[in-house]
């Protein structure tokens, strides 16, 4: 689920990646069902997450763990965690598009932009 790693390093993994960049990853935890969300391991020094909000509504509906599945780079800030979003419509909210609509509209468009600007 990826570990802690220096500032500077975090900063170069950010500078890395970009808005909607795939990544093959496997549903490593799911902490509490329904709660919070799950840790996705992506392969790099620092962990993923799928944040509650962006999962079906139905916890049944979620990813198990171990579940090998394509996620996308939804959000990366200063926490040394990349925040994704499933690439597959059947573990991702059902209203997804008027989510985005709402709370973040500019979505589409800063797919493929780099999360940290240089």
């Amino acid at each position: 689920m990826g570990c802690v790693v220096t500032d500077a390093e975090w900063e170069r993994i950010r500078r890395s990646l970009r808005f909607g960049q795939a990544f093959l990853g496997t549903v490593a935890k799911v902490p509490r069902p329904g709660s919070i969300g799950i840790f996705v391991d992506i392969g790099l020094a620092v962990g993923g997450f799928v944040d509650v909000l962006l999962l079906p509504e139905q916890e049944d509906l979620w990813p198990a763990e171990g579940t090998v599945a394509d996620f996308e780079v939804w959000w990366a800030d200063s926490r040394q965690q990349i925040r994704l979003k499933p690439s597959d419509p059947r573990h991702l909210r059902s209203d997804f598009a008027e989510y985005t609509a709402r709370f973040r509209p500019g979505w589409t468009s800063d797919i493929g932009r780099p999360v940290l600007a240089g």
